[in-house]
């Protein structure tokens, strides 16, 4: 006669494998849903339709000289910017 195998026996040895190895195991399950979401938002946002009825709420001729004329007197990114010109008696701190 065979002895009747109950369902706490057979699941006694992953209930010994998880709790020895739950932390690594949440920490793999959580990495790889990080990764799988990441995988997602970025297919999502490469594979979007272009959205061609877009109207910019600017509407033209709404940006007087004045302002034209601020844009125009900033230096781009790859031109030297202007020294710092501090008031007098103080000293820069980050200076050398």
């Amino acid at each position: 006669m065979s002895k009747p195998s109950s369902p706490s026996l057979s699941l006694k040895p992953l209930a010994t494998l998880f709790s020895k190895f739950h932390m690594t195991l949440f920490f793999v399950v959580m990495i790889g849903c990080l990764a799988v979401a990441v995988l997602l938002i970025n297919d999502m946002l490469v594979n979007s339709p272009p959205d061609d009825t877009y109207v910019s709420p600017i509407t033209p001729g709404t940006i007087d000289q004045a302002t034209l004329d601020r844009i125009q007197a900033l230096h781009n990114s790859n031109q030297p910017s202007s020294g710092v010109v501090l008031p007098e008696g103080r000293v820069n701190a980050f200076g050398e």
